[in-house]
């Protein structure tokens, strides 16, 4: 197991990367009368970027329907999961400017074609139609094996029934370069500020769930991909070293694995207890069950869903945020950016913040407690003081790379706040 950890994740580090900056962005396309998404005018609109901007169709469904375009530049605009949701995958860019100047290219496009027919993107973690939505997967193996196997969840009755959830759920994703080095100091510091991310971040407000801005985390971690507690969220203690990383990771989840192009799912399994098993009973896409024996091969398959991941690019990804309203699209961003850039001051303001001194070091519950929407005075005071220190760490940080990106934490909604 620490073998492959080390060929497909520590390995991939670079002593002194260079500092690029990948962005993900998943919007929900919402029907603006609160009726159910077209799906045919979802595809219609990726034929309408391929004509009027250039792109080129990479990958197509069952049907022979683009699902995902590229465009010259390396940006790349995919269905996520189900046709109610776009993704946004930019190409790594050196700053921040970059991509808000590409992205804002392709939003008039796409908000005035979708428009014309009562549709527009929505800067929302949660697809407000989510109730009358189509939400079946796109049609390829990848998403209906995902949502197959999340559909499990089902047989297991401490999970929440919305097993659909990855059609309307969206994220705000951003990966830096990192290197060997620095990364689990990286890890560690991030870790311990979900509490202010999910005060200044959340928007993810889901009906069934009252007094909580952040149903994200719920529905993440109530499923299948939290039926193993180590898979997801955030880390219960600072990593010491590698060899800590690697054993807290070999618990991850392992939960489906391709050969020959066919997809099987299977009861989530530690990772490491994988190779292990004899047989494993699994499911074809076609519901059917059989019997795989384990394979050293199937491991390329591994992913986990923690807040803060090591990824198989040599980069860590900060994955907890919720899609942003549309003026504030970048401040997570520039947020974690700048907290990178002055990542020695971080972990001093973290050493010495009072905030942690008032309510503990429970990560994973702090978290929890400032997503709700009822804070009292004391709490109210002590996020509010935490998550200002936290911006203006970030500010300075901006500062220092002297591109004005500071600009991007002017919509971090900070009047409501501060």
């Amino acid at each position: 197991m620490h073998h492959f950890f080390h060929e497909n994740y520590l390995s991939k580090l670079k002593e002194n990367p260079e500092l690029f900056i990948g962005i993900e962005l998943e919007f929900p396309i919402v029907h603006v009368d609160g009726k159910a998404t077209d799906h045919s005018l979802s595809i219609a609109l990726l034929h309408h970027l391929v004509q009027t901007l250039a792109f080129t169709v990479v990958k197509v469904d069952e049907q022979d329907q683009p699902i995902e375009i590229v465009a010259a530049n390396g940006d790349v605009l995919l269905f996520e999961v189900s046709y109610n949701t776009l993704e946004f995958a930019f190409a790594k860019a050196e700053n921040i400017f970059e991509v808000a100047d590409r992205f804002q290219t392709y939003l008039e496009a796409i908000q005035s074609f979708l428009l014309q027919y009562d549709h527009q993107l929505l800067g929302s973690g949660i697809n407000p139609n989510w109730a009358v939505n189509d939400n079946r997967p796109v049609a390829t193996g990848r998403y209906q094996m995902l949502m197959d196997y999340l559909a499990l969840g089902a047989n297991h009755v401490e999970l929440h029934p919305y097993l659909d959830y990855a059609a309307y759920i969206c994220g705000s994703q951003v990966q830096f370069d990192v290197s060997r080095s620095r990364f689990l100091r990286v890890l560690n510091a991030f870790n311990k500020i979900e509490a202010a991310k999910a005060y200044l971040f959340a928007n993810s407000s889901f009906e069934p769930l009252k007094n909580c801005a952040l149903a994200r985390d719920y529905l993440w971690e109530d499923s299948m991909h939290g039926l193993i507690p180590q898979n997801v969220g955030i880390y219960p203690s600072d990593f010491e070293s590698e060899e800590d990383y690697i054993d807290f990771k070999s618990q991850s989840s392992f939960f489906y694995t391709e050969r020959d192009g066919t997809y099987y799912y299977f009861e989530p399994i530690p990772l490491q207890e994988y190779l292990q098993k004899d047989a494993i009973r699994a499911y074809g896409l076609d519901g059917k069950r059989l019997n795989l024996k384990p394979d050293r091969a199937d491991l390329k398959n591994h992913r986990s869903y923690h807040y803060q991941e090591l990824t198989k690019r040599g980069t860590v990804e900060f994955r907890s945020i919720c899609t942003q309203p549309l003026e504030a699209t970048f401040a997570p961003a520039a947020f974690h950016l700048g907290l990178l850039t002055e990542l020695e001051a971080l972990e001093d303001l973290l050493d010495h913040s009072p905030f942690f001194e008032l309510m503990g070091h429970d990560y994973a519950q702090l978290r929890k407690d400032f997503s709700r929407q009822d804070l009292n005075a004391n709490e109210t005071e002590a996020i509010r003081a935490f998550s200002q220190e936290l911006i203006s760490c970030a500010k300075r940080g901006l500062q220092q790379r002297g591109l004005g990106e500071e600009i991007f934490l002017a919509n971090v909604r900070i009047n409501k706040y501060f």
